[in-house]
């Protein structure tokens, strides 16, 4: 089966390496761009992810899990990435250089997935979020 092409974003911030990190991994940053819902997150090769917060049920939802591939703090990670309850799984790719750019690739699609055009669409608000966070300690509400 074919796959869906990659998902590349570069974006630039100005804040230092170490400090766009931490925006990417923290639970607190995390919780304020994605309206609230946890990042858990065991940071090592092997480790699990997710995001989750309560459903519109009020029930708790996992909205994305996956596995850590790789971590080099601070200017590497790599994980799995599966949307809701889906088995399908893909593969993100954060690169930060010393010029504070971060880059994205998100990658390994399979051809069905149906998370793919909500995925693509999401990723600029959450980095337009975070880049808003970091540079100014506040954010703008999700659409």
């Amino acid at each position: 089966m074919a796959a869906q092409p990659p998902l590349h974003f570069m974006f630039y911030f100005a804040a230092s390496p170490e400090k766009v990190w931490e925006g990417f991994v923290s639970p607190e940053s995390n919780r304020i761009i994605f309206g609230g819902a946890e990042f858990l997150a065991n940071l090592k090769p092997g480790g699990t992810l997710q995001w989750a917060g309560p459903g519109a049920d009020g029930k708790r939802t996992v909205y994305v899990y996956g596995e850590i591939l790789k971590v080099e703090a601070p200017n590497l990670l790599q994980y799995t990435y599966s949307l809701g309850q889906s088995p399908m799984s893909s593969r993100v790719t954060l690169e930060l250089v010393p010029e504070t750019e971060a880059t994205i690739t998100h990658d390994l699609w399979a051809d069905n997935d149906s998370a793919y055009a909500p995925t693509a669409n999401g990723w600029p608000r959450i980095l337009s979020r975070l880049k808003t966070l970091i540079e100014t300690g506040k954010t703008f509400k999700p659409h």
